[in-house]
């Protein structure tokens, strides 16, 4: 027989599958416009399921009119942040929506508690206890509150640290990594107690613990290796929203969760491997140290400078030109004068790539995203691995924005914070333009020796201004 509950749970076999389909999407460029849509679908289906659902089960008046409310309220304050959120701010609004999952998460753990194992002498409570599922609810009230509470915290730490309204440099407390051991021991220890005999104490201990944990644990980070920290913690939310799902017996959160969670952590351990970090040290919070005086003591010499017009000769006499984009071009919004060089440059018979490194700019794809809006062909951004071995024929490197990425401290001094690091190697290029407000360091803290080399050349000021500098003179 056909009811609104049968044809909520179709919906949401479809909307899981759109989900799926929107992930498969989004790992190419030209399909990742048709992978939102797919996402945007799954979710508006998910949506009118979910009331169609709450019709069904013969919800109040007042329940209905929250949920509707709820998530008007929702979308009006999504449709306003979408609008008004720069690029360079993506990071850390990301970062921001992640700990409204923990949140989320939290919430429906508390809830859960309250409607059964606070009344054990209830109607839900006997029957879940009549079917031998009392233990199993507990334990799903007590990890999901504890995942959500690290997410909530730690993703609260990282938009402030990608904000810059905390220092980005890592919290380095005394035995830090015995800390975070001992509250994962502690938490186990707690479940197993909750779970034999469930009380409002211990409930309250495992969310202070959890908050406390996933501060530690970002917080002891440091800057240069947040882009990893936010797709873990989007890993961590898809976990958080599946531990949702099985205490709201709703299967599509609990899909959708799964989804999420491991695809963010895959997506870690491909960043992890792009700079050279242990998977396991990520989720443990252990890596990362770096240090805001690395390199400051060391004389590399007197740097070069060039003018605009300079850097529009050696392109204009370039026969290949590799561009390197970093958090820096996204700053000055540079994306769409670089296209026009990029255009101009080709027209004239110059060969034109992009060489973007794994963890360029502030968010996994940050870089691939500002270019793609700028309309720079697709098949000429290359990732970092597909342009390394091509330096050493190439003409010209403009390094726009970029310090970490490009400094040869992480291959050539062992001593370095980012030592081992997976770089872009444009120190091999006959000429490096480098495009920089100052000789600060980088967002990891470290001097880069690429400043100094004798084909290096630094373009100073505003790099949108300097590349339409370079435009008119071309």
């Amino acid at each position: 027989m056909f009811t609104l509950e049968t044809a909520a749970t179709a919906a949401y076999v479809i909307a899981a599958l759109l989900f799926i389909l929107a992930l498969a999407g989004l790992s190419k460029h030209e399909t990742s416009r048709a992978g939102n849509t797919f996402g945007i679908a799954g979710m508006a289906v998910a949506l009118v399921a979910t009331i169609a659902l709450a019709l069904a089960r013969q919800i109040e008046p007042l329940g209905l009119g929250l949920l509707v409310g709820a998530m008007a309220i929702g979308a009006a304050i999504g449709l306003w942040r979408a609008r008004v959120v720069e690029m360079t701010g993506m990071p850390e609004l990301i970062a921001l929506l992640h700990s409204f999952v923990g949140l989320a998460a939290v919430l429906v753990g508390w809830n859960g508690y309250l409607h059964v194992e606070h009344h054990l002498a209830g109607s839900e409570a006997a029957l879940l206890d009549s079917q031998g599922m009392l233990g199993i609810h507990s334990a799903e009230v007590f990890i999901g509150v504890f995942i959500g509470a690290v997410t909530f915290t730690g993703s609260i730490v990282a938009n402030l640290k990608l904000s810059a309204r905390i220092t980005s440099s890592p919290l380095m407390l005394p035995g830090k990594n015995f800390l975070n051991v001992g509250t994962l021991v502690l938490f186990i220890a707690l479940t197993v107690w909750f779970v034999i005999e469930p009380q409002l104490w211990l409930l309250i201990a495992v969310t202070v613990l959890a908050l406390l944990l996933g501060w530690h644990l970002v917080a002891s980070i440091g800057g240069g290796d947040m882009p990893v920290v936010v797709s873990m913690l989007n890993s961590y939310s898809g976990w958080a929203a599946a531990a949702s799902g099985f205490l709201l017996s709703n299967d599509l959160l609990i899909v959708t969760g799964a989804l999420v969670g491991s695809s963010g952590a895959y997506l870690s351990y491909i960043m992890c491997k792009a700079m050279n970090r242990s998977f396991i040290s990520v989720i443990a919070g252990g890596f990362g140290i770096e240090s805001s005086a690395a390199g400051s003591d060391v004389d590399y010499g007197e740097h070069r400078e060039i003018t605009a017009e300079g850097a529009a000769e050696l392109l204009s006499s370039a026969s290949s030109v590799v561009i390197t984009p970093g958090y820096g071009m996204a700053v000055a919004q540079a994306q769409y004068g670089v296209a026009e060089l990029t255009r101009k440059l080709r027209e004239r018979g110059v060969t034109v790539r992009f060489g973007i490194h794994p963890v360029a700019g502030r968010l996994p794809g940050h870089m691939n995203v500002l270019l793609a809006e700028a309309k720079v062909p697709y098949d000429i951004v290359l990732e970092m691995d597909e342009v390394n071995d091509d330096f050493e024929s190439t003409s010209v490197v403009l390094v726009i924005g970029a310090n970490d990425t490009v400094n040869p401290a992480a291959s050539e001094d062992p001593n370095s914070p980012i030592a081992g690091m997976p770089v872009l190697t444009v120190w091999n290029a006959e000429h490096v333009i480098v495009f920089k407000r100052s000789m600060a360091s980088g967002y990891a803290g470290v001097q880069n020796p690429l400043f100094f080399r004798e084909n290096t050349q630094m373009l100073f000021g505003d790099a949108r201004d300097r590349v339409d500098d370079i435009n008119a003179a071309l």
